[in-house]
């Protein structure tokens, strides 16, 4: 049996201030913004976003989402196949982002050192907790 993980709700306090973090900051790409009434009359609100070439996406949103305290959310990760130019391009858009930093050693012999290793970390404006991670072999599709 094959397990996908597809989507993980992420808690804000402001849907349009972490719309606009995500898309616009950090880049991912905006699936959907969906608004509704459920059953019981409370109003709905969904907004989707993924990362670029993720098969795994957030949400964000009030009413059909988890209630979750807002910044409760750590150790979110994404791999990036160049730790350096997603830090760059992080920081070309605004996102307040860590140094890249050399975490453990390397399991294997790879031929770029930060691989595996290289990390960086950011927190969305509610707190959420992201680290980014360099493996170059998932971005070469190997």
């Amino acid at each position: 049996m094959k397990w996908t993980l597809e989507v993980v709700v992420v808690p804000v306090s402001d849907i349009d201030r972490a719309k606009r973090f995500y898309s616009e900051g950090v880049g991912f790409d905006i699936d959907h913004d969906t608004t509704g009434q459920a059953p019981d009359g409370a109003a709905i609100r969904i907004v989707q976003l993924t990362p670029p070439g993720s098969g795994c996406s957030i949400v964000i949103g009030s009413g059909a989402v988890p209630e979750m305290v807002p910044g409760s959310l750590k150790g979110l990760q994404l791999v990036v196949p160049d730790v350096h130019a997603a830090h760059a391009e992080l920081v070309e858009r605004g996102v307040a982002v860590s140094d890249v930093q050399v975490i453990g050693a390397n399991p294997r012999e790879v031929p770029d050192p930060l691989d595996n290793v290289g990390f960086f970390f950011f927190d969305d404006p509610d707190g959420n907790s992201w680290a980014v991670q360099q493996i170059s072999a998932r971005g070469s599709g190997t």
